[in-house]
């Protein structure tokens, strides 16, 4: 059970709640759930009941006592327990469980895991100032925002048409610009929510950048920094070696996908969990055996659990408008896939035979490619197979 799932879990238990009629209160929009800081109970928290008690005329204990009897027998969780003044911590099912379901959600969803539609049906209009990295962070925020179920158009009315075509040309969706939106009729009844984009400004023109970074390294130049920050800009973003986060990231990808395509040539695939693997090519001596994978291998944890954090970073990137959560989770996936592919690495060596662990750990390098290419594309900047 991911994050994501578990916000839907909770909801799920609010709205039975109230058609029950044992909680009076109305249903939120969404709930939240966060990784258990330290010295605390459980594996995630959550403070829907105090966020409710008030409405529903109860004390939050009894609210949270009321939710907790609703999600304990929920697959995927082992136990949740009542802390503090009434907040939830629930314990899910044994690590080796939660990490397949991550796994199986990152396979069956590819590019899109992590997107979700925590704002469905919500109409937003974002205007950025007459400025290249307000323009590139505006459309960043609108394939955020839509990755949520948002319906987003980006605007700025003073915009020349030299401007478009280089904010074009930087990857910003062409048919996003135009006139004012905030009319009635352009999601149907009732205006659109404005929200202004305006970062530090980058100091130089979309040609400029186009001219000495290109566009993918431009963007991840405007988009990597803080709003509140200036955004780096030199040659540095042009570096093809480790100190360059960008590089790092892309590299982690192409590295990920010559894995798939080198274990294709030594006969294997990973699979999915219960599917017989693919035996070697004839001569290759015997199949290796299906069995449990091992992704309780220490090197795989922290990859692993930024994977499971995946949906939580995308949708609070979009919730707070800051495609600079995305670059930094981005930069901790490539990390974690490198010191993960180092100490376990998922291609036999030497006389090995492929293994159900050979399987595994090609299975979790695969999802970290997923990750970071479906991050990139969010962005707006490409993520190549061969680097």
């Amino acid at each position: 059970m991911t994050p994501a799932d578990l916000s839907r879990t909770v909801l799920h238990a609010v709205r039975r709640a109230v058609d029950e009629d044992v909680l009076r209160a109305p249903v939120p929009a969404r709930v939240r759930v966060e990784r258990t800081r330290p010295g605390g109970s459980g594996d995630y928290a959550c403070a829907v009941a105090l966020q409710l008690a008030g409405e529903a005329g109860l004390p939050a204990l009894e609210v949270a006592r009321i939710l907790r009897e609703r999600v304990a027998a929920e697959p995927g969780i082992g136990r949740v327990e009542v802390t503090g003044p009434g907040f939830l911590s629930f314990t899910l099912d044994a690590p080796v469980d939660r990490d397949r379901a991550v796994l199986d959600a990152v396979r069956e969803r590819g590019l899109a895991y992590g997107h979700g539609d925590a704002f469905r049906g919500e109409a937003l209009r974002l205007h950025h100032a007459r400025e290249v990295r307000a323009a590139v962070t505006a459309d960043a925020v609108r394939r955020l925002l839509a990755a949520q179920g948002a319906r987003v158009r980006v605007g700025c009315e003073e915009a020349g048409a030299a401007e478009e075509r280089e904010w074009e040309r930087l990857g910003a969706s062409p048919d996003a610009y135009g006139p004012d939106v905030s009319g009635p009729d352009v999601y149907g009844a009732g205006a659109p929510e404005r929200i202004v984009i305006r970062p530090v400004p980058a100091g130089a023109t979309g040609a400029e950048l186009l001219e000495r970074l290109g566009p993918d390294a431009a963007r991840w130049g405007l988009l990597r920094p803080a709003a509140h920050d200036r955004a780096a800009l030199g040659p540095d973003l042009l570096v093809q070696g480790e100190a360059n986060p960008l590089f790092r990231v892309r590299y982690a990808y192409a590295r990920t996908r010559a894995l798939t395509r080198n274990a294709a040539a030594l006969g294997f695939a990973s699979e999915p969990e219960g599917v017989a693997p693919a035996g070697p090519p004839a001569g290759q001596g015997p199949a290796p055996h299906a069995g449990p994978a091992p992704y309780g291998e220490p090197p795989a944890r922290p990859l692993l659990d930024l994977l499971a954090d995946h949906p939580g970073v995308l949708l609070a990137a979009a919730r707070h408008r800051a495609p600079d959560r995305v670059a930094r989770q981005l930069e901790a996936v490539a990390h974690a896939f490198f010191d993960f592919h180092d100490s376990c690495p998922p291609l036999p060596m030497g006389d090995e035979k492929p293994s159900a662990a050979h399987r595994s750990r090609l299975a979790l390098a695969e999802a970290a490619g997923t990750v970071l290419a479906g991050g990139l594309s969010l962005l707006g900047i490409s993520a190549p197979a061969h680097l």
